[in-house]
């Protein structure tokens, strides 16, 4: 295309310490009954108190919704959005992982809207997002998913999953303080991270891509590659886990603008039908997508491979664009999530499931600089559960 267009989150706060602005932030509103939505496990251990704790100090009316699950299917989306209808609240915060904030800002929305989630959907929705809805201020915990800063809420149905996407899901503020991922365990930690990496791989080379989203990707793509590592392995590296929140943040921006495409197209079914947390899902699809798509986009992969932190040398593109898909494998190895299908126990028996779901996905999978068809999407999952990158005949 010619031109571009860029929208981002109105207001974000980034840094170590960022947490002090919410409450500066919500006394700019008039409400004063808040729904906190977040992770049982946060309520449990007491970080939810750093956001609930102010708010009631200061007289506001605070409810902590804690009916988060991981991959959160549509019934539990449903039920939220019924409670926030009924309990006529004033403001949103989505205080967690990605499961939380997609959440939070699904009930933001549709409390204000008449008839089911499912009503809503993108792939079988037949309703339209009309009206803005409560205000929400999105605040992550993990350094992964991007939600914050993006007008998506991701569902899960039977065997795949679907999304609600309207502008309106964005958030009024977001507050990304790194601070709040220091207690974040080693497995989500790899799992939230290589999301976040490729959010930033597929933004860069999708056919939305522009100069803004490859400037936000490819630092994103450096600040990952160079404190994943780190951050799985020593948690309290104050700096590593300020390049993660950095890294993810930039990487969700660039991929709302630019959008994300096979990998996640094909991460979706794995998410569904096994119930596999979605950086994992991501993961284990990256470089035999990657792979299989390296063709349509050597020259790109080729600046991948250098942001990595990969050394190109005197290669020519054609040779570090299979470097790049050497290094993320690597990347994955290291931080310890399985590279093959069968690695999450998915028997060869699933892949046609797969593959007539991942078929679907039909808003993510036109932004691959490759064409995915039937055929080459039944490829990809075989060369996954196989655990041989491989091309196009």
């Amino acid at each position: 295309m010619s031109f571009s267009q860029l929208v981002f989150a109105p207001l974000s706060y980034t840094g170590w310490g960022a947490l002090e602005q919410l409450l500066p932030e919500i006394e700019k509103y008039s409400a004063k009954k808040i729904l906190v939505v977040t992770d049982p496990s946060l309520e449990k251990i007491g970080i939810a108190k750093q956001v609930t704790d102010p708010l009631m100090d200061r007289g506001y009316d605070v409810i902590v919704y804690t009916g988060v699950v991981p991959e959160p299917p549509l019934a539990v989306g449903e039920e939220l959005v019924e409670f926030t209808r009924k309990g006529k609240f004033e403001l949103v915060i989505g205080f967690g992982g990605g499961s939380a904030m997609d959440l939070a800002k699904l009930a933001a929305v549709l409390a204000v809207h008449d008839g089911p989630v499912e009503d809503y959907l993108n792939l079988t929705g037949t309703q339209k997002i009309e009206k803005k809805g409560l205000p929400k201020i999105l605040i992550p915990t993990t350094a992964g998913t991007g939600s914050e800063v993006t007008n998506i809420s991701v569902l899960s149905l039977e065997t795949t999953k679907d999304v609600v996407a309207d502008n309106y899901l964005l958030a009024d503020v977001a507050i990304v303080d790194p601070a709040l991922t220091v207690s974040v365990p080693p497995r989500i930690t790899a799992a939230t991270g290589v999301d976040a990496l490729t959010h930033a791989v597929e933004a860069y080379i999708s056919v939305n891509a522009s100069p803004t989203s490859d400037a936000l990707a490819l630092h994103a793509i450096r600040m990952i590659a160079r404190s994943l590592r780190k951050a799985v392995e020593d948690g309290t590296d104050r700096q590593a886990r300020t390049d993660m929140s950095q890294g993810s943040y930039l990487a969700g921006l660039a991929f709302f603008n630019a959008g994300v495409a096979g990998v996640h197209a094909l991460a979706y079914p794995i998410g569904g039908q096994f119930h596999i947390p979605h950086g994992e899902s991501n993961a284990v699809l990256l470089p035999y997508v990657m792979s299989y798509i390296r063709k349509s986009c050597t020259k790109r992969m080729a600046d991948i491979l250098e942001a990595l932190g990969g050394n190109k040398g005197l290669l020519s593109e054609e040779e570090a664009s299979y470097k790049c898909v050497d290094e993320l494998i690597r990347m994955v190895k290291d931080v310890g999530i399985p590279t093959t299908l069968g690695g999450f126990n998915i028997p060869e028996s699933a892949l046609e499931q797969l593959t007539s779901d991942g078929v679907k996905q039909k808003r993510i999978l036109g932004r691959s600089p490759l064409p995915l068809h039937e055929g080459d999407i039944r490829k990809i999952y075989q060369s996954a559960f196989d655990g041989v990158v491989t091309e196009p005949d």
